[in-house]
């Protein structure tokens, strides 16, 4: 069964842990909040509850099946995913729905306002990765920086390699040029086909721990999604046109 969803009671029990337990009446200054918590350098954290050990990722305590807040990991983690470049979708798919089925309001509706609380955080932070991982050129910067490759508050680094900036200008000079639909056509087909070759690339790069290579193409996919969001707006000013 997944990592992170390992320790999901089943449906038969009707709640995801004891209503009454000892923890509930944890005082104030004790009391576990919904905020991040730090992770060991080996991977394990205390629970909450019952101060057993709890893995990384893991939703649930496994020895007291009390629900954990988000902890510092990266998205792969979060979604108990292998990280890799090359995500198939459905398996990303699959493996969100099954976290959110595990933390739907509606199994913590009898739970204290602490778990409650928890539950959301984990919510929004199951969302995140998920969004992340959706996205190639995110998906791409956050295996750069798993292996310590800074990255620049753009999100990539700038481009700096003469090759992308004369691939760069050229494409939105012909873009800029182009005077019939056809042509706009013409120059997507073509960004289709460089952005398919660039995803292969990195994907091989990824593979090889060529962290050079990954950087510099990483930049080269973040500028070929924008150049499809000006092709875009290409095609709305072709099809408004008299």
């Amino acid at each position: 069964m997944d990592k992170a969803i390992k320790n999901l009671p089943t449906e038969e029990s009707g709640e995801v842990h004891g209503n009454n337990r000892a923890a509930d009446a944890v005082p104030p200054s004790r009391a576990p909040s919904a905020s991040v918590e730090p992770v060991t350098p080996a991977g394990v954290a205390a629970c909450w509850s019952c101060h057993g050990p709890v893995m990384a990722g893991d939703l649930f305590c496994a020895t007291c099946e009390a629900v954990q807040p988000p902890r510092p990991v990266d998205p792969f983690t979060r979604l108990a995913l292998e990280p890799r470049f090359e995500m198939p979708i459905d398996e990303l798919d699959r493996r969100y729905f099954d976290l959110q089925r595990c933390l739907h309001p509606d199994r913590f509706a009898t739970k204290t306002s602490r778990e409650r609380a928890i539950s959301l955080a984990l919510t929004a932070d199951i969302n995140a990765a998920y969004e992340t991982l959706q996205d190639p050129v995110k998906r791409a910067i956050a295996l750069l920086e798993m292996q310590g490759v800074t990255i620049h508050a753009d999100g990539c680094n700038t481009m700096s390699d003469p090759v992308l900036l004369m691939e760069a200008m050229e494409q939105r000079e012909a873009l800029a040029e182009a005077e019939t639909s056809i042509q706009v056509e013409s120059i997507a087909a073509v960004a289709e086909c460089e952005k398919a070759d660039c995803l292969e690339e990195l994907a091989c790069a990824f593979g090889t721990n060529d962290l050079s290579a990954a950087d510099r193409l990483t930049t080269r996919l973040k500028y070929l999604m924008k150049f499809e969001d000006e092709l875009r707006a290409a095609r709305v000013r072709f099809s408004q046109a008299p």
